[in-house]
C-alpha cells in the first residue's frame, strides 16, 4: 500500500510510517510540492498511489473523475503531524480495505 502525502502534510509522515506503507512517498520528494491538484492526480495514478490529503479539493475530484487514483482525506482540522500518523495506524485496517476494494474511491478519516 503506497500513499503520495500531498503539501498540506508533513513529508515526516513518510518516515514515522514506512513500516506499514513502504513505498509511500510526498510530493515535495517527487518534485510536485507547488504542483497543481491536476498534476498530483495524474502522477498518483501513474504511481499506483493513493492520495493522502487534507484538502477537500481531492474528496471533489475523485467525485468527478473516480479512480484510480484513490483519496484518503484526513479530517483532523489542526493537529500534530503525530496525530495524523497516529489516526492512520488506527484506522490501517480500513485503509487496507479500502485500497484492496475496487469500487471505492474516497475514504474519509477523523
Amino acid at each position: 500500500m503506497k500513499l503520495l502525502f500531498d503539501q498540506n502534510l508533513s513529508s515526516r509522515l513518510v518516515d514515522m510510517l514506512q513500516g506499514l506503507f513502504p513505498g509511500s512517498t510526498h510530493v515535495r520528494t517527487v518534485g510536485l510540492g507547488s504542483a497543481d491538484d491536476r498534476t498530483v492526480w495524474e502522477y498518483a495514478a501513474r504511481h499506483g498511489l493513493a492520495i493522502v490529503s487534507k484538502d477537500s479539493d481531492f474528496q471533489q475530484r475523485s467525485m468527478v473523475f473516480d479512480h484510480p487514483p484513490k483519496v484518503i482525506w484526513v479530517r483532523l482540522g489542526n493537529c500534530t503531524t503525530q496525530d495524523v500518523a497516529n489516526l492512520l495506524r488506527r484506522e490501517y485496517s480500513e485503509i487496507e480495505a479500502f485500497l484492496a476494494d475496487d469500487q471505492a474511491a474516497f475514504l474519509a478519516l477523523a
